[in-house]
């Protein structure tokens, strides 16, 4: 059975994992591999932070058009683009977290790559110091 975070838990997810990735990226090699494998972490959370949020996103979605639209759009005779407008409004909340967990995990990945150009940089300034003799030190 699939196990879906409840929206109020990615919420606090979300609040400490932006914490996480607003720190500035350190400048020590051994803190940049503690941090790179924190971030390998994050970005498998925030996908399934994301799925999750779509999840609660298209379930409020479905609810507002089945329970509350679809009688108000008839009594009214609302256009289509008007009924999206009110469902889409009705599930904001829903709407933002998924796109700041999308946006999570898009830093994350961003964050990662600029850490491995660190320890790239890292390893050349070693080899071109003479501090690496053919071997891989990292």
């Amino acid at each position: 059975m699939l196990q879906v975070t409840p929206l109020d838990q990615l919420i606090n997810e979300a609040e400490a994992i932006q914490e996480f990735l607003d720190e500035p990226s350190p400048d020590d090699i051994n803190l940049i591999y503690s941090r790179g494998s924190e971030l390998q972490s994050y970005m498998s959370r925030t996908g399934k932070m994301k799925s999750d949020a779509k999840f609660h996103y298209e379930t409020k979605k479905r609810a507002t058009i089945m329970e509350e639209i679809i009688g108000l759009g008839e009594a009214l005779k609302l256009p289509p683009s008007t009924i999206n407008k009110l469902v889409d409004s009705s599930c904001a909340t829903e709407s933002s977290v998924l796109e700041w967990c999308s946006r999570l995990n898009a830093t994350a990945t961003h964050q990662l790559d600029y850490l491995r150009s660190l320890i790239s940089m890292e390893k050349e300034q070693l080899r071109l110091s003479g501090g690496m003799n053919n071997q891989s030190n990292y």
